[in-house]
């Protein structure tokens, strides 16, 4: 069975805490993660975008939004360790 994790947030994150977040998501700590994706503001002002599948993390800078969204799915989640994960 899968589940979803999800939030808004308007903490602002460095492209590098991202990195390392979604590096985190293949230690098997979280649960079996399949999918995270998400659009966080940057510290500098501009806005994060991210996707993740195991082994392979794509991070960038896009688009404004209004707030910042992360979303992460997979089975067996530890929804309270992600959500410390990201600091949200």
């Amino acid at each position: 069975m899968f589940t979803a994790w999800g939030t808004e947030t308007a903490k602002k994150f460095t492209a590098q805490e991202i990195e390392s977040a979604l590096h985190c998501l293949d230690t098997g700590r979280y649960g079996i993660v399949l999918r995270a994706k998400g659009i966080v503001p940057n510290t500098d002002g501009s806005w994060i975008h991210f996707d993740y599948v195991p082994g392979e993390a794509n991070v960038r800078s896009g688009g404004a939004a209004v707030t910042g969204k992360l979303c992460v799915i997979g089975a067996q989640l530890d929804e309270l360790a992600v959500g410390k994960l990201f600091g949200v």
